[in-house]
């Protein structure tokens, strides 16, 4: 999953990488270095096309000359180097789309799909899967208000209700507070659970709502560290926001984290 999209990233830090050393390679001496070594002592040679094999020995005067000797023919190996896998990477990416055995699949004749068992299960078939598995949701205090998803889920928080309510819009699927087990702490109920299209692992969402409490902010913190002592990180299979009672919930954020890591 994503392979593509890392494809262009790594293109384009190869594209990058080729500018640098071209213009590195502008205006350099000529020839190439040797290094030699005599009575223990290193030695420096610049060897030019049509001249000695050995090179023109090089005084420690001119050590400046001896770093762009070095200089230039690293960078030459980089180029080669990036030159290639550039026109590999290129290559791939004419003819490679992410999902393409799914897509062999999903193309099928509908009648046809009933007869096929498809070699991986398609993502909806696993977002089907994957909701169909029951589990036992966090109680509600008797004093705590009832706040009512548009889909019918029965939520914490306002804020809550109206995160859920895009996410059913947008068609992601979700569970509400599905208990996970952090060592070694125990149990605890993520705001939202989801099973996310790109890598195919469940992703945590966690809306900490009422962080000018320092109680609450404090519990926060530490939950935030069972999740890395557990191998669930920020900005990988976690995304957390923020409240508090003077800074309401950034929908606009909540839409971005939608669309980097849930669509």
């Amino acid at each position: 999953m994503e392979l593509k999209e890392k494809l262009w990233d790594e293109a384009e830090r190869l594209c990058n990488i080729k500018a640098q050393v071209e213009k590195n390679l502008i205006d350099v001496p000529e020839g190439c270095l040797r290094i030699g070594k005599s009575q223990g002592c290193v030695q420096y040679y610049q060897c030019k096309k049509g001249e000695s094999h050995n090179g023109t020995y090089l005084p420690k005067k001119e050590i400046e000359l001896v770093k762009r000797l070095a200089q230039k023919s690293y960078d030459e190996k980089v180029l080669k180097r990036v030159s290639k896998r550039l026109a590999q990477i290129e290559s791939i990416l004419r003819d490679y789309e992410d999902n393409e055995i799914e897509s062999i699949y999903l193309k099928e004749h509908p009648e046809r799909r009933k007869l096929i068992e498809p070699v991986e299960l398609t993502y909806q078939q696993r977002i089907e899967k994957w909701m169909n598995v029951p589990y036992a949701d966090k109680p509600f205090r008797s004093d705590a208000p009832v706040i009512i998803t548009n889909r019918g889920i029965r939520v914490r928080s306002k804020s809550e209700k109206i995160m859920a309510d895009y996410f059913d819009s947008m068609g992601v699927q979700y569970k509400y507070e599905c208990p996970l087990e952090l060592k070694p702490y125990g149990i605890i109920y993520p705001d939202f659970t989801f099973l996310s299209h790109k890598t195919g692992r469940e992703l945590y969402w966690e809306h900490e709502g009422m962080m000018d409490s320092p109680e609450y902010a404090r519990t926060a913190v530490m939950k935030i560290g069972l999740y890395e002592k557990n191998g669930i990180f920020p900005g990988e299979d976690l995304i957390i926001t923020f409240e508090t009672s003077t800074s309401v919930i950034d929908m606009e954020l909540v839409k971005q984290f939608t669309e980097k890591y849930l669509i």
